[in-house]
């Protein structure tokens, strides 16, 4: 009598507890995953327009490459001290509260009557554009179980196709109203989003320490307890270093001869990674059917791959065409992968795992826009293939030798 008067109460309590969860639905996916397109383009939208401000705030172009530097800073950042709230707070209004910052700071920017002042606008746009990190983590927390890869890989869609139409938009609507256009309008964008989030957003309970000191402990603390998140997190810095190898050295050999393309024709050259990144969305429902390793090793071998016919860019630009839409297939294929994988390691810990593995994904980009531009000085265009090769095979290599006594993810 008494075992079936508990068994009733777990039913009970079982059936209350699903009645509670709030329910993703695919309007809501589809909504996260332009949030996140239009929050992640913020990030980019100067790269093609620092000729133009140089000009306009009267700065020496050596010095507007800060303008991307600080946005970069303001990103580091807030992975560390603004994503992990997303464990702390409540999740719903931090997204809003950070696309309402997001916004002044865009409008900021859009009037910035100074150099410095634009500076401090584009810190705080960088901070804030990490709330795709926290739509990210919230996705996957309101997400089935079984269904958690399929949403992040959507999700994660949005955020590259947000990358990859920055660049172009932005050189078109400076073209036709100024730079200054670009984040007014982009501040608009982020306003409307945020009225509708308010409205159809369910509240995210915390379920982090309770003080901010534990909960960043608490992400040191999860590198050191969670072996996963410490292979993933590598594999994110040596796929993203060779994914701004190739982006970040491109632009040289396609603005100079025979090609000789203007940068806005480059922009429209970049889309053509969109039909790869697409297809690589799918690699969420390979790691929630537990294929997640195999997906990892057939990626990376595409991604090594891709540079061979990316080396044959100064004869032909079918071949870098497709190379390109290898790369960026392979690239987004680990990443989506890498995310789900870690987001089922600690239901409670969503926004500090995503801070966490993304950071290492910031340096690794960092690390490869850097490094493209000086083997290009040196080597050429065959040297940047070479060094992007050579990141793929060593991403190869790392996962081999994890993974050898292993039969995990």
């Amino acid at each position: 009598m008494s075992i079936a008067r508990e068994s009733a109460k777990s039913r009970t309590h079982s059936l209350a507890k699903t009645a509670l969860t709030p329910r993703l639905t695919s309007i809501m996916v589809l909504l996260f995953a332009m949030v996140s397109a239009m929050a992640v383009a913020n990030v980019y939208f100067a790269q093609p327009l620092l000729d133009i401000m140089a000009r306009d705030l009267n700065v020496s172009p050596s010095t507007v490459g800060l303008v991307v530097t600080l946005t970069q800073v303001g990103y580091a950042l807030g992975l560390i001290f603004i994503v992990p709230l997303g464990d702390l707070w409540d999740r719903r209004k931090l997204i809003i509260g950070q696309l309402l910052l997001s916004a002044a700071a865009l409008i900021s920017a859009s009037f910035a009557p100074t150099f410095s002042l634009l500076l401090i606008a584009m810190l705080i746009i960088g901070l804030m554009a990490v709330v795709v990190q926290v739509v990210v983590a919230f996705a996957a927390t309101l997400a089935p179980e079984q269904q958690r890869g399929k949403v992040v890989g959507k999700i994660t869609s949005g955020i590259v196709l947000g990358i990859l139409l920055a660049r172009f938009i932005s050189g078109a609507m400076a073209d036709f109203a100024g730079w200054r256009s670009v984040y007014f309008c982009s501040a608009a964008m982020m306003l409307l989003m945020a009225m509708i989030l308010y409205y159809v957003m369910p509240p995210g309970a915390k379920s982090a320490p309770s003080s901010y000191r534990q909960l960043l402990l608490s992400l040191f603390g999860l590198f050191i307890s969670e072996r996963e998140l410490r292979i993933r997190a590598a594999l994110a810095l040596l796929i993203f270093m060779a994914f701004s190898v190739l982006w970040t050295a491109m632009v040289f050999p396609l603005s100079s001869p025979p090609y000789a393309l203007s940068h806005s024709q480059v922009g429209l050259f970049g889309l053509v990674g969109i039909a790869g990144a697409l297809a690589a969305s799918h690699a969420g429902q390979l790691a929630d059917r537990g294929m997640g390793l195999k997906t990892t090793q057939i990626a990376l071998a595409l991604l090594l791959f891709s540079w061979l016919p990316i080396a044959f860019l100064p004869h032909s630009l079918w071949w870098l065409v497709i190379g390109v839409v290898i790369l960026d297939f392979a690239v987004q294929a680990v990443h989506v992968t890498n995310q789900s994988i870690i987001f089922a390691l600690r239901p409670d810990a969503q926004s500090r795992l995503v801070a966490g593995y993304m950071l290492f994904y910031s340096i690794g980009s960092a690390i490869g826009a850097i490094s493209a531009t000086l083997i290009y000085a040196y080597a050429g265009w065959l040297g940047v293939c070479a060094l992007g090769a050579m990141i793929s095979a060593v991403a190869m290599l790392f996962l081999h030798l994890t993974y050898r006594n292993h039969s995990t993810a």
